[in-house]
C-alpha cells in the first residue's frame, strides 16, 4: 500500500493537473519553443507569427514562465534552457511529437467513464488514423526509443547475432541502435506500409541503408517471412489482446534459426496489476483506443512465450524510463 496519505488538498491537486498539462500542449501545438528558440521574443512578435490573439498569448507565455518553461524579462520572453534542449524543434532532444501524441489523446480520455462503461474504445489507434496523428505517433515513438535505446541496447548481448527482426518497429530506432551496437548485425524493420516514409527517414539519419531496411506488413493479418537469429518486439503486445498476443509471438518465433533469441519490451506490471503506477495507467489507455489492449504482467508474458516453445526464459535488470522491462528467451 502507498505510504502517501490522501487529503482534500493532494485529491484536488490530481484532480487539476491537466491544466499544466494543456498548458504545455499548447504550447508545443504552436511550436511556441522553436520560434523563441531564435532569441527573446515580444507578445507582439509571438502573436503575428502565430495568427494569435495577443491577450490569450501573453496569458499562456506568463503560465509557461510560471512553469520555468520560460523565462520573462520585462516584456520579452526566451526559452529556459530545458525548453531550449527538449522542446524546440531544432533541438536533437526535442520530445514534442510525444507530447503532440499526448494531446491527440487527450480527448479520448475524457471519456474514460463510458469506456470502463462499455468496454469498447471511443478512439481510433493512432497507427491508422489520419497523417498528422500517424506522425505524432510514429514520430513520437522516436523520441521515446532515443532516450530510452542507449540504456537498453549496451545490456543485451547480440555480438554474436547476425540478423535481427524488429517487429512492429514503427520508424526503427532499436534496429538502427542494436545494429550501431553489433557491427557484425543487420535487422529488417517490419511494419505497416504507411510507416515506411518514417522509418527510411530515421534508417537514412544515421546512414544504416545497407544495414537496417523496411519490410511492409501488418503482423496480425500477414505472415511474417525470412531467416532471422533474434526477434524484437517493443511496445507492441500492450496493443492487443491475449490471443493475438499469442500469435503475434508464435509468428516471431516461426522466422527464428534453432537457437534464436526473441527479446520482448514491454510496460510491465506487477503480478498482482496494481503496481507500477505508469503500467497500470497505461491499461487504461489502452482500453480508450483499442479492443483488447492492456499492459501485462510478468507472468503472463513468460506463459505467452513458453506457449510458443521458448526456453530459458529470464527478466533483465533493465528498467526504462516509466517503467518498461525487458524478457528475453531462446529457441531450442
Amino acid at each position: 500500500m502507498s505510504t502517501n496519505k490522501m487529503n482534500p488538498g493532494r485529491l484536488l491537486g490530481i484532480s487539476g493537473a491537466y491544466w499544466q498539462t494543456c498548458t504545455l500542449h499548447a504550447g508545443v501545438e504552436l511550436d511556441l519553443f522553436s520560434r523563441i528558440s531564435r532569441g527573446t521574443c515580444t507578445v507582439k512578435d509571438l502573436a503575428g507569427e502565430v495568427k494569435a490573439d495577443e491577450r490569450g498569448l501573453a496569458m499562456l507565455l506568463d503560465a509557461l514562465s510560471a512553469m520555468d518553461l520560460l523565462e520573462k524579462k520585462e516584456d520579452r520572453y526566451r526559452n529556459t534552457p530545458e525548453a531550449e534542449m527538449f522542446l524546440s524543434r531544432e533541438s536533437p532532444g526535442y520530445v514534442g511529437f510525444m507530447i503532440r501524441h499526448h494531446h491527440h489523446l487527450v480527448e479520448s480520455w475524457s471519456k474514460l467513464d463510458e469506456a470502463v462503461k462499455t468496454g469498447l474504445p471511443v478512439r481510433k489507434r493512432a497507427s491508422y488514423g489520419e497523417e498528422e496523428r500517424r506522425e505524432s505517433f510514429l514520430m513520437g515513438m522516436f523520441n521515446n526509443a532515443m532516450a530510452t535505446a542507449p540504456l537498453l541496447v549496451p545490456g543485451i548481448d547480440l555480438s554474436s547475432r547476425t540478423r535481427l527482426l524488429d517487429l512492429g518497429g514503427g520508424p526503427g530506432t532499436y534496429a538502427v541502435h542494436f545494429c550501431m551496437q553489433n557491427p557484425g548485425l543487420t535487422a529488417a524493420v517490419y511494419d505497416l506500409e504507411t510507416t515506411r516514409p518514417f522509418a527510411e527517414k530515421i534508417i537514412k539519419q544515421f546512414s544504416m541503408e545497407d544495414r537496417v531496411e523496411f519490410m511492409p506488413g501488418d503482423y496480425l493479418t500477414q505472415p511474417v517471412t525470412g531467416s532471422f537469429d533474434v526477434a524484437f518486439l517493443s511496445h507492441i503486445l500492450h496493443g492487443e489482446s491475449p490471443e493475438d498476443c499469442r500469435g503475434i509471438i508464435e509468428k516471431a518465433v516461426k522466422v527464428l534459426e534453432p537457437g534464436g533469441m526473441i527479446i520482448v519490451h514491454e510496460f510491465i506490471l506487477d503480478n498482482t496489476r496494481d503496481r507500477p503506477l505508469f503500467p497500470a495507467l497505461f491499461s487504461l489507455n489502452m482500453l480508450l483506443g483499442t479492443r483488447g489492449g492492456q499492459a501485462y504482467s510478468q507472468e503472463e508474458l513468460v506463459r505467452m512465450l513458453e506457449s510458443a516453445g521458448v526456453k530459458e526464459i529470464v527478466r533483465t535488470p533493465f528498467k526504462g524510463p516509466t517503467e518498461s522491462g525487458i524478457i528475453l528467451g531462446t529457441l531450442k
